[in-house]
């Protein structure tokens, strides 16, 4: 699997990514042709060589002549939707500024359809984020790490006035990323930057093993104490990583059984990775249940506001834990009895479980009127026949 890691030593920022991803090999004629399917009015986009504290590195550069245009998220959604970009980016910009937009209005207590892009609405803005989302598609990168991300320190004039760094909107994309501030007097992290890694990226505290292909380099705008860069590896990656989750846990005696089923179904459309109860004890002797909910990094706000909803918890644990998980693939076999989806798992590239869908089987052993365990055995066969052929 071809994968990248973000060294954002420097911070991050939307014209430092495309930079990287155009000195990776990203031609910027691509980008020309894929960004005419955008119908964001007149600009020019650009990219040239230059040297960064002795380190040789690409800068994206986007010429607008747009005097100030101030968009909400309805008119980008619409922009994107309305577009001809492939599904994947065109989904994939989607999000990172529904991310802005939803940082936004937590910030001005907004709701998002209120809330005005500023800096991160113009011209520009869009064209870092959609050539991001086309270059990463574009390069084959398959999945994305980043390292701890720097942000700078001291303030920064916004639309808004003096804004303290790292500014609000970055610093509420960036919840759940591991940050540090580098003590840098300047923003070296931007909204844009931010949503766009939070939209990809894994976090680790290394780099990823892997066999290296390629090192690109992003640079940006301010010339600083060290190497203004964002540097990209892109490899093949050697092994299988642990991905850093957050485990969020709360101790509940006195909320009803139904309610406590609903909370678990409702965490899950959230988006919880996983969510179980586990009995125990607590004062006075009273019988209760432990919630655990398993959700990845940048999520956790919406489960905490659903537990506190929906339960009547005062309290919650949040801890950090390195999570492995195998590749799933669900395989659709025919048997003598009928079609029965099969959850195939792998790991390293060898099979680890077959598991036949339990709602297939059991419908098929009552309509036969034979043993579930039988039905199993014909769907596990199939599979593995059918994995053979493969």
């Amino acid at each position: 699997m071809k994968v990248a890691f973000f060294d954002c030593f420097a911070g991050v920022s939307g014209d430092m990514i495309v930079g990287a991803l155009i000195d990776l090999g990203l031609p910027i004629e691509v980008l020309e042709v894929e960004l005419k399917k955008v119908p964001i009015g007149d600009y020019e986009i650009s990219a040239n060589r230059l040297t960064k504290h002795y380190i040789g590195a690409t800068k994206f550069y986007v010429a607008t002549g747009e005097q100030k245009v101030v968009r909400t998220w309805s008119n980008i959604r619409e922009l994107l939707e309305e577009s001809k970009l492939s599904d994947r980016v065109k989904s994939n910009s989607l999000s990172v500024f529904l991310r802005i937009a939803e940082a936004e209005a937590r910030i001005h207590r907004k709701t998002i359809e209120q809330v005005h892009f500023h800096e991160v609405g113009g011209v520009d803005a869009i064209v870092d984020v959609v050539s991001s989302a086309i270059g990463i598609d574009y390069l084959g990168i398959q999945k994305v790490y980043s390292s701890p991300v720097a942000t700078g320190i001291g303030m920064v004039k916004t639309e808004h006035g003096m804004l303290p760094l790292p500014a609000p909107a970055t610093l509420e994309i960036l919840k759940g990323a591991p940050i540090y501030s580098s003590g840098i007097a300047a923003e070296l992290t931007t909204p844009t930057g931010a949503a766009i890694l939070m939209q990809y990226a894994t976090f680790l505290e290394e780099i990823p093993q892997m066999e290296l292909e390629a090192i690109g380099y992003g640079a940006g705008a301010r010339e600083l104490e060290i190497p203004n860069v964002l540097r990209v590896f892109t490899g093949e990656e050697v092994e299988e990583r642990a991905e850093i989750v957050s485990l969020i846990e709360a101790n509940i005696d006195d909320v009803p059984a139904e309610v406590l089923g609903y909370t678990m179904e409702a965490l899950l459309e959230l988006g919880a990775l996983d969510v179980w109860f586990t009995p125990i004890g607590m004062k006075k002797n009273r019988p209760a249940v432990a919630l655990s909910a398993l959700v990845p990094l940048g999520q956790e706000e919406m489960v905490i506001d659903m537990i506190f909803s929906e339960t009547s918890t005062l309290g919650l644990r949040i801890s950090k834990h390195a999570r492995m998980v195998a590749e799933r693939e669900t395989l659709r076999v025919e048997t003598p009895l009928g079609r029965i989806r099969v959850k195939v798992g792998k790991y390293k590239g060898k099979v680890i479980t077959i598991a036949p869908e339990y709602d297939d089987c059991s419908k098929i052993a009552m309509q036969k009127g034979l043993p579930l365990r039988e039905i199993y055995g014909l769907a596990r066969e199939a599979a593995t026949e059918r994995m053979k052929k493969d």
